[in-house]
């Protein structure tokens, strides 16, 4: 459990760069959204991304996290991990995303597990995918089915 920031000290996020974090601020940042874990199109005219509700197959819908962090590149290749470099440059990266917020010098938002003190603080203000997600990959048959998942925006 998160222990909320109730002042005095300043937190970690507000005075260090992304690369100077420990691993575990670093992991800490993840507010277990579970977006990332989505799957997305890209069109290829326009480089827009499109959200889908279809969610990678590590994926543990009731805990929004990955079943297997420390292996998921090894059994997901295309897993991409991200990094203090490049977290800025990751176009689909959700909005909402404290790698890319606090990459960008941008407060977190008080739903975060870090200012709010509280994991469930992302489910209760409605950010995470948790009821969101209609199939899993492996759940699909053809690329072609992910387009019968397509969101109207990011979710």
């Amino acid at each position: 459990m998160t222990k909320r920031n109730t002042g005095g000290e300043t937190p970690f996020w507000k005075t260090k760069a992304l690369a100077e974090m420990t691993p575990a601020e670093w992991e800490s940042l993840c507010d277990g959204c579970g977006k990332c874990c989505l799957s997305k199109l890209e069109d290829e005219d326009t480089g827009e991304i499109i959200w889908t509700s279809v969610v990678c197959r590590l994926f543990d819908a009731k805990k929004c996290r990955c079943k297997d962090y420390a292996h998921r590149n090894e059994k997901v290749p295309d897993c991409v991990r991200l990094t203090p470099e490049n977290v800025l440059t990751i176009p689909w990266l959700p909005k909402t995303c404290a790698y890319r917020l606090i990459g960008r010098g941008e407060e977190l938002p008080d739903w975060h597990p870090l200012v709010a003190g509280n994991a469930k603080a992302v489910h209760d203000a409605l950010v995470s995918v948790r009821g969101k997600i209609t199939a899993f990959e492996d759940d699909l048959a053809e690329a072609e089915d992910y387009f019968l998942h397509v969101l109207d925006e990011e979710p």
